[in-house]
């Protein structure tokens, strides 16, 4: 299958949307990992200030998101998933750099974010000028009771 960057919207989320959210995260997010959010703890951060959630669609299905939030002069990136069959299409980009202009326009002048060591993402945040900024060791818990570390990665806006 092969998606034309030019059909994929990109439009605001809300409340309404978490079950498509939540299916995009749990197609996205291996369960061994222990990165995935449940829909209580998605529904809660919805409702505080500061809090945006953009989503990627494709003939208007959601097929990923951004969820990110703002704390005085900096964001920080909570979560950007992407359906896998409609990863490695530019989707993943589009929703980051609109993360980032969105922040821009908020008066951010860096982003955070946190990410499992190995992840393939990170090659994605690093080509958008992401750097490691810390590690948190045995951060993510797997289902399975196995723990991985977390990095921290930062941009510094224009």
């Amino acid at each position: 299958m092969s998606t034309d960057l030019r059909m994929v919207e990109l439009v605001t989320g809300t409340a309404a949307d978490i079950t498509a959210v939540e299916r995009v995260m749990q197609e996205a997010f291996e369960p061994r990992f222990g990165e995935a959010w449940t829909r209580t703890q998605c529904l809660g951060i919805l409702g505080l200030p500061g809090i945006w959630l953009t989503l990627a669609r494709v003939d208007g299905a959601i097929v990923g998101f951004a969820l990110a939030r703002l704390i005085l002069d900096e964001a920080e990136l909570l979560l950007l998933a992407i359906s896998p069959r409609y990863r490695r299409r530019g989707i993943g980009a589009a929703l980051l750099r609109s993360v980032m202009a969105e922040a821009r326009g908020r008066g951010v002048t860096v982003v955070h974010l946190e990410v499992r060591a190995g992840n393939g993402a990170i090659a994605l945040y690093q080509a958008h000028g992401f750097r490691m900024t810390g590690e948190r060791r045995a951060y993510y818990r797997g289902r399975n009771g196995e723990s991985f570390d977390a990095h921290s990665y930062a941009v510094t806006l224009d």
